[in-house]
């Protein structure tokens, strides 16, 4: 008798129902793969309707507006993480290319990354150019991963980094914490150049206050062990593209842990 497959995936997501949205595109790109079982939930938060295809994947409905991280918690108390051995989180404003997560997924349990990002497309809107996609690069290991737009944290660094620290509600200033705490357990992070999402739907920082969220940033960092931008943006190893797709050598294939 074959043992079980280890391949459960938790997606999770806030959309935005009163703005333009990519939710329910973003939904039928990750559940269309066929390597990984996927269990995708979303929060709408405030005012609008429902899109079409999203009322059973939104499992959390909020009128009033609470930080990103924050409904992140609120949908993770209600979850039993054990079975699951990736967590995804998603914004709802990309755009995936086709088999993205089995493509991505593969990428990430290839290069053993306990965190880990896709890179993103040069047409997009981009906080920090260490990010940007690096054409002939399959992945790098690094010292950084940005909060969003999206990010994977396989199994064995759910209990560093979950919950996610609400004195960072919107996320700023996380993802200069993370690689100290996930340093801590010989953890690696790292950017999947080979699976880039584009991100260009809505300008950044449009649907909540710059000047309140930094100074929170400054806050939250002041009082937490946390790198600097320059030891941050490092590129520990490169790994050139290969010609081979992961996701058709290895299919979901369990890899360390």
């Amino acid at each position: 008798m074959s043992e079980p497959k280890d391949n459960r995936v938790l997606v999770l997501g806030v959309y935005l129902p009163s703005v333009a949205n990519h939710a329910a595109r973003i939904s039928a790109d990750l559940l269309a793969g066929n390597q990984w079982q996927i269990d995708l939930r979303w929060a709408a938060v405030g005012e609008g309707n429902i899109p079409d295809g999203l009322g059973e994947l939104t499992v959390l409905r909020m009128t009033e507006r609470m930080p990103k991280f924050s409904i992140l918690n609120r949908l993770l108390a209600e979850i039993d993480l054990s079975p699951y051995r990736f967590l995804v989180v998603v914004d709802d404003d990309i755009e995936l290319e086709s088999g993205f997560l089995d493509r991505f997924l593969a990428y990430q349990t290839a290069h053993n990354l306990t965190l880990a990002q896709p890179a993103r497309t040069h047409d997009s809107y981009i906080d920090h150019y260490f990010v940007a996609q690096l054409l002939g690069v399959e992945a790098r290991q690094t010292q950084f991963v940005e909060i969003g737009p999206v990010f994977s944290l396989r199994r064995d660094g759910f209990a560093r980094l979950l919950p996610f620290d609400e004195e960072a509600p919107m996320g700023w200033g996380l993802d200069f914490v993370w690689p100290v705490q996930l340093d801590a357990g010989g953890c690696r992070l790292g950017v999947i150049d080979a699976s880039p999402v584009r991100h260009a739907l809505r300008k950044p920082v449009t649907t909540y206050d710059y000047t309140e969220t930094s100074a929170a940033m400054e806050r939250f960092l002041s009082d937490r062990v946390h790198l600097s931008h320059a030891a941050a943006f490092v590129a520990l190893e490169t790994y050139p593209l290969r010609e081979s797709d992961p996701a058709h050598d290895a299919g979901h294939r369990p890899g360390p842990p």
